[in-house]
C-alpha cells in the first residue's frame, strides 16, 4: 500500500470516528425537529446548501436533529421568515443579505459597489473577524448568524452595446432593485437608474422600456435573458452574500453539542455552495455564449471604481468602522 492510500485512509478513518464521537453525544438528547426555509427553487445553490447542511447535521447527531426544508418560499418571503425566526414560528433560513441587512443595517456594508476584487476577497473578510463579528451582533435582533454562503457577484447586462468603461452606460436605461445603493451607483455611473420589482422588469425587457439589468450569472442564465439581452459585462459591482441565519428562540432550545454541530455544518455547507456557484457559473457563462450573448471579460473596473466614489462619500459613515476595516484588510 502506497504511503498516500494509507494517509488518506488514515484521514478516512478519523473523520469517521470524530464523526461517532460526536453523534455519541446525542445519546440522551430528545429528537428535535428544524424547519430550514428559503425563498428559491431547488435547482438554486440556496437549496443545495440547505441540502448539505442537512445531510451533516442529521449524520452527525445520529438523526437526533432533523431538518426539514421549505424551498419556494413555502413559509413567505425573506423578510416575513426573519420576522418568523425572530418570534419562533420559523427556526432558520438560507436568506439574501439585503434583507438581513433591514434588520442589522451594519450588514449592507458589504454591498458597497466594486468593494471586492474577487470572491476569494470575500470570502477572506466574511470568515474572519469582521465577518463574524457581525454575525455575532445578529443576536441584537434576535437572531443567531452562522455562516455565510452566497448570491454572488452582479453582473450588468442590456440589450443596446458592449459596456467596457462607464462612458458606455451614459444614458441606458437600467432596471435595479429598489435600494438606494444600487439606484446612485447605476446614476453615478451615467445610467438611467429605474428601481422597479423583478416581475415587472422582464415585461419591461420584453417591451424595450428599459434596456438593461444586472444580477448575478445564475439569475441571467435561468431568465434567459440572452433572449432580451445582447450584451453582458463581467462588471461584478456588487458581492451579494446570503446567510444561513438562525431564530434566537429556536437556537437557545438547543443544547451546546447541538449548536456546535450546527455552526460547523453551516460554515462547511457555505463553503460547499460557493464551489459549486462557481462551477454552475462557468457553465452557464459557456451555454450564454453559445446562445449568441457577447460577453466583456474585463472591463475597466479602476474607472467604475473611481466614478463611484461619491457613493462611498455619501454612505460610508452609516456603517461606523465597518468600511475602513475592510479596505484596510483588502489591501
Amino acid at each position: 500500500m502506497n504511503g498516500f492510500i494509507r494517509s488518506t485512509l488514515a484521514l478516512s478513518v478519523s473523520l469517521a470516528m470524530i464523526a461517532t464521537a460526536q453523534a455519541d453525544e446525542f445519546d440522551d438528547m430528545d429528537p428535535v425537529t428544524l424547519r430550514l426555509a428559503h425563498v428559491v427553487n431547488e435547482q438554486d445553490g440556496f437549496h443545495l446548501a440547505a441540502m448539505k447542511f442537512e445531510e451533516l447535521v442529521e449524520e452527525r447527531t445520529a438523526g437526533k436533529l432533523d431538518i426539514e426544508l421549505y424551498p419556494n418560499a413555502a413559509l413567505g418571503d425573506e423578510r416575513t421568515l426573519l420576522e418568523g425566526m425572530q418570534i419562533g414560528t420559523v427556526d432558520m433560513g438560507v436568506i439574501t443579505n439585503g434583507p438581513v441587512a433591514n434588520f442589522l443595517e451594519e450588514m449592507a456594508v458589504f454591498e458597497l459597489p466594486f468593494l471586492f476584487p474577487s470572491p476569494e476577497a470575500a470570502y477572506e473578510v466574511l470568515d474572519g473577524e469582521i465577518g463574524q463579528e457581525l454575525l455575532d451582533r445578529l443576536s441584537e435582533v434576535n437572531l443567531k448568524g452562522l455562516a455565510y454562503a452566497e448570491r454572488g457577484f452582479r453582473n450588468l447586462t442590456n440589450s443596446e452595446r458592449a459596456v467596457e468603461s462607464p462612458e458606455d452606460i451614459d444614458g441606458l436605461r437600467i432596471r435595479v432593485m429598489e435600494n438606494p445603493v444600487y439606484v446612485d451607483t447605476f446614476r453615478e455611473l451615467g445610467a438611467n437608474a429605474v428601481p422597479m420589482a423583478w416581475t415587472e422588469a422582464l415585461t419591461a425587457m420584453q417591451q424595450g422600456t428599459i434596456d438593461g439589468q444586472e444580477n448575478p450569472v445564475n439569475v441571467i442564465h435561468s431568465f434567459k435573458l440572452h433572449e432580451t439581452q445582447d450584451h453582458m459585462t463581467l462588471s461584478r459591482h456588487t458581492y451579494a452574500p446570503a446567510l444561513f441565519v438562525m431564530g434566537m428562540p429556536a437556537w437557545n432550545k438547543l443544547p451546546e453539542a447541538a449548536q456546535s454541530v450546527i455552526e460547523q455544518a453551516a460554515q462547511e455547507a457555505a463553503e460547499h455552495e460557493r464551489r459549486v456557484n462557481a462551477e454552475m457559473e462557468a457553465e452557464q457563462l459557456t451555454a450564454l455564449r453559445e446562445a449568441g450573448m457577447q460577453i466583456v471579460e474585463e472591463p475597466d473596473i479602476a474607472a467604475f471604481q473611481q466614478a463611484v466614489t461619491p457613493v462611498y462619500e455619501q454612505y460610508g459613515e452609516q456603517f461606523g468602522d465597518y468600511l475602513p476595516r475592510i479596505q484596510e484588510a483588502l489591501k
